[in-house]
């Protein structure tokens, strides 16, 4: 059974569509990617998967049909949401950060540290003080303070050191160990073919193919031609 499924999806800003019958399932502690060109639809998608753009057709998570539910009951149900602006609280330390996003559940703070060691020495840092990299390790730790099932990660290597890269990528191999699915959106095929079981490639509001590990290091024609490179 699929953890989250859309099916004819669509999206709109105002009365400009956006997506366009978009079919996708992501299964119990799978990792799917999203490629493509700035403008594709891959934020666009992940925002109306978690109820922030107005939407045609259907959601479903865990089974239940959840595309009447504004974002904040779709993050009880388990699903979170790391925007590519982080948004990281810059007056709040990170264990502040941390203890917002558990939404009051009680949670594993070693278990956090554990997936993201930079951070056990910075609890007590504010976010406006930590680079663009450690905002985004703490952005993900936030949200997986709240114990979702199934996290959507913005654009993860965006503007991020390599080294912060490879260590983004050893949690989100560590989440799946754990059994948290991930939904990314990414243009970076590297990043993607070190922790993605497969990968949906957008173009113009649409999916328009699949590719595996082996297609996106080195990238394949396909996965050239929709990133545009």
């Amino acid at each position: 059974m699929s953890l989250l499924a859309v099916r004819a999806l669509s999206a709109f800003y105002g009365k400009a569509q956006a997506l366009f019958d978009v079919q996708l399932e992501v299964a119990p502690g799978e990792v799917v990617a999203l490629i493509g060109r700035n403008g594709a639809g891959k934020s666009t998608l992940l925002k109306a998967a978690m109820g922030l753009v107005a939407t045609g057709g259907e959601v479903l998570f865990d089974g239940r049909a959840i595309g009447e539910l504004p974002p904040h009951e779709r993050a009880r149900l388990g699903l979170g949401f790391v925007p590519e602006d982080r948004r990281v609280f810059g007056d709040l330390t990170v264990r502040e950060n941390l203890l917002v996003g558990s939404q009051g559940r009680a949670f594993d703070l070693e278990a956090l540290l554990a997936l993201f060691p930079n951070l056990r020495g910075m609890l007590e840092r504010r976010g406006a003080q930590m680079s663009g990299g450690e905002q985004q390790m703490l952005a993900l730790a936030r949200t997986l303070a709240a114990a979702p099932k199934l996290v959507l990660l913005d654009e993860p290597s965006e503007g991020i050191a390599p080294i912060i890269v490879a260590r983004l990528a050893e949690a989100v191999r560590a989440m799946k160990r754990q059994g948290v699915a991930v939904l990314l959106s990414e243009q970076n095929p590297r990043f993607v073919a070190a922790v993605a079981d497969r990968a949906l490639l957008l173009e113009r509001g649409r999916v328009v193919g699949q590719a595996t590990g082996g297609e996106l290091s080195p990238p394949s024609a396909g996965v050239r031609r929709v990133l545009g490179v």
